[in-house]
């Protein structure tokens, strides 16, 4: 929950696909803070018009307008909303905290780019990615994960992080790029641990074949 609120809703442009979209709307929830969806439609290459590049120039979702205070990049958002308006402990303020949450904000941006979020992107967007590469990458990604989750509850810490918030989406979504999460027993615990937070929303679930699989 929030500490302070914003003065009118933020504004989050997202779609409902997006994995980064639903960190920023995941924190957002968590928060409690009012905000408003507003879908840009990617087939239409609507984030690559004028009207949303005076938003963001990179041309990529998300973005927030807060006020009037535009920030784009799903763990931008994230850094932004922890420091203005959530409690401390979502991102640490000692050097040891805050760059323990740093890293995992890399891997997030870094292996499971490349990994479960790449897979998915093949299957879900049709994607011209090497799915075989990204599957590797996505499964020596969650082997070094669940080692680290053993005997943790969080990424960082005892209390969830913005760390946590920027690994979820993707992770939990990764079969739906062909990456079981059946041999990793820690990540399936930490995700559900994620899921009962207060304020959780789930992120739009694409299955393959017509069929729901959680892992």
């Amino acid at each position: 929950m929030s500490h302070t609120q914003p003065h009118q809703p933020i504004r989050l442009y997202r779609h409902p696909l997006s994995g980064h979209a639903h960190r920023a709307e995941l924190f957002l929830s968590l928060l409690e803070l009012p905000f408003e969806r507003v879908d840009v439609d990617l087939a239409a290459s609507a984030h690559k018009q004028p009207e949303f590049l005076s938003i963001n120039p990179f041309g990529q979702l998300p973005a927030i307008n807060d006020a009037g205070v535009i920030v784009s990049d799903s763990n931008a958002i994230l850094v932004y909303l922890a420091t203005k308006y959530a409690d401390p402990s979502w991102l640490p303020r000692d050097p040891e905290g805050a760059a323990a949450v740093q890293r995992w904000l890399s891997v997030a941006a870094g292996q499971i780019a490349y990994g479960p979020a790449a897979a998915r992107l093949v299957n879900v967007f049709g994607a011209k990615l090497d799915h075989e590469r990204a599957k590797t990458i996505a499964h020596n990604l969650f082997k070094l994960l669940d080692a680290h989750l053993e005997g943790r509850q969080f990424l960082v810490g005892g209390n969830p992080t913005i760390a946590d918030v920027a690994g979820y989406s993707y992770t939990a979504h990764a079969p739906e790029g062909d990456v079981s999460l059946q041999p990793y027993p820690h990540i399936q615990a930490w995700l559900r641990r994620i899921e009962q937070l207060a304020g959780f929303v789930p992120m739009t679930k694409t299955p393959k074949n017509g069929e729901e699989t959680r892992w």
